[in-house]
């Protein structure tokens, strides 16, 4: 008596669980509201339906070769596929889509999700991260005079007077200049100062300096020639700041001078989790290798009192001062972004960066593929075709017929609990796994119970019949579930998009179906055991 109590125990617990696992909660999501994405607080089971039952985002992807020039743009498209797909698969079990469409495009799919604006950045984004030391030399100064004189020999000054002829004069200046600076000349192209020289003021810290935030379009017109980048400080380049600082009642936006040579870069990270902190906020806590960690001991500590900027997609995130080396570990904060941003930062820093740039083609929002109709026939076919089970085994089996069909309400039950524990998304591709997995438990009732019939009719006691019954099923139970189970599993490992949430569902149906049989439809018979008479027959 106190192994059934025990049985019964634990299939309570495990009812239990399975409830908890499915029972509506309330999460922070990032919604629609009003046309504009915001996190709020829903309530909703844990389940989700897949692109083909809710629909989604579909992007379309290409290489930009704005920015380089690609020798090889089918195999740029490979290496740039599998970063993507490891990006998006960093969602969870999703049921994505992503493939190369002919040589030059790459298309994803993310059901459920309709944030246009995080979908293009997790998978356009190159998250390329270096760690380097800002310019201690000053040799930007020395070098201003000669890229004012190219701006002016160029003639880039007077095309960015006419660019600003209906603007005001430089916010940098009239925060900076004296009066008389003021008085003569208040354009562009009259300002006795150069370009360079009327636009930037140095920062607070060396390397780093101040420009105005209406002023950074001018700058960077002036950088992207190439006269002036040929003039820029030999072994010296120049980045933005990711964020803007207050200076007075201005904006301005911090410009860096760094050194070329970064002291380590993102292929030594190892790690990287999103965090939050009380003082600094949102962050991203990161981990090199050993490798990494013991060549950022070394080079950090050359440069103890030098600040070190972390840069992040040519961005300046941070530039601390170095106080003492640092090991394997780090972080980056991330200002005034939520946690959410980083979540994201830390998602493409483990998946990598992209080995060419990728841009959206087209994205667009898409509703479910199936449409509502054939949505509720496939639902309508999955329910007749449990119910026909369910008749079958009750008219054949009868009594036992209904023990196995408790024991798949027990199944159904526990397996959807496990799907919503691994975050899975109900597709068809799913639900055909779990239907095809609902067969394996039913087929595990079977051989048990044609073993039982034979246990009978060789004349042994119903108690001893059930025992040699299940005993004698137990073999061939476990190897046409471990055999089906080493498909699933071959199929979750190299599969993607549909045919890994095939396998997921197909494995978590398996295990329960084995649970199901083996033990739940056992401990009912034992159950019936302790209450039935002496002599009374087993209906089967």
């Amino acid at each position: 008596m106190s192994n059934l109590k025990s049985r019964l125990l634990l299939i309570a617990a495990m009812i239990i669980a399975s409830v908890w696992a499915l029972f509506p909660r309330t999460v922070v999501e990032r919604v629609q509201r009003d046309g504009v994405f915001v996190h709020d607080t829903i309530r909703r089971v844990p389940l989700k339906r897949g692109l083909d039952l809710q629909g989604g985002m579909h992007l379309t992807l290409e290489v930009d070769e704005s920015k380089q020039a690609v020798t090889n743009v089918s195999d740029a498209l490979d290496r740039a596929l599998t970063v993507v797909r490891t990006r998006i698969d960093e969602f969870g079990v999703a049921e994505p889509i992503v493939q190369k469409v002919g040589e030059t495009r790459i298309t994803v799919e993310l059901p459920g999700i309709d944030d246009r604006e995080r979908a293009t950045a997790v998978v356009q984004r190159s998250a390329v991260l270096r760690f380097q030391i800002t310019d201690e030399t000053q040799a930007l100064e020395r070098a201003i005079p000669r890229l004012d004189g190219i701006v002016k020999e160029r003639g880039l000054l007077a095309r960015a007077a006419n660019a600003n002829a209906d603007t005001a004069p430089s916010a940098l200046g009239s925060l900076f200049q004296n009066p008389t600076d003021s008085a003569a000349g208040d354009s562009a192209g009259t300002s006795p100062d150069g370009p360079f020289r009327r636009l930037i003021q140095q920062g607070n810290m060396p390397g780093q300096y101040m420009v105005a935030a209406r002023d950074v379009p001018e700058i960077e017109r002036y950088l992207a020639d190439s006269a002036v980048r040929t003039a820029l400080p030999p072994g010296k380049e120049v980045r933005w700041g990711a964020d803007s600082v207050m200076l007075g009642a201005q904006v301005f936006k911090p410009l860096y001078v760094l050194d070329v040579r970064p002291i380590i870069d993102g292929t030594f990270l190892l790690d990287a989790k999103p965090a939050q902190d009380p003082l600094e906020g949102a962050k991203v806590d990161f981990q090199f290798n050993n490798a990494g960690g013991q060549r950022f001991r070394t080079e950090t500590a050359r440069h103890i009192g030098d600040n070190m900027a972390i840069v992040l997609d040519d961005r300046v995130m941070t530039a601390p001062v170095i106080q003492s080396a640092i090991g394997a570990r780090g972080q980056i904060t991330m200002g005034g972004n939520d946690l959410q941003a980083a979540t994201d930062l830390a998602l493409v820093l483990r998946a990598g960066a992209l080995p060419v740039p990728l841009k959206v083609v087209e994205a667009r929002t898409i509703g479910a593929s199936l449409g509502e109709d054939a949505i509720r026939q496939g639902l309508s076919a999955g329910a007749l075709g449990i119910g026909l089970v369910i008749l079958i085994m009750i008219v054949y089996y009868r009594f036992s017929g209904f023990l196995a069909v408790c024991g798949l309400a027990f199944y159904v039950l526990v397996t959807l609990a496990i799907l919503a524990g691994f975050g899975a998304t109900l597709t068809l591709p799913g639900l055909a796994g779990f239907v095809l997995s609902i067969g394996m438990a039913v087929d595990a009732n079977f051989l048990i119970f044609e073993r039982i019939r034979e246990e009978l009719e060789v004349g042994k006691t119903t108690r001893l019949a059930i025992d040699q019954g299940f005993n004698h099923a137990w073999s061939a139970i476990v190897d046409t579930h471990v055999t089906t189970a080493l498909t699933a599993a071959i199929l979750y490992q190299f599969g993607t998009g549909p045919v890994r949430g095939f396998a997921v569902a197909l494995l978590a149906g398996l295990a329960a179906s084995l649970v199901s049989a083996i033990f739940v439809v056992r401990t009912l018979f034992i159950l019936w055991l302790s209450r039935a008479k002496p002599s009374q027959t087993l209906s089967i």
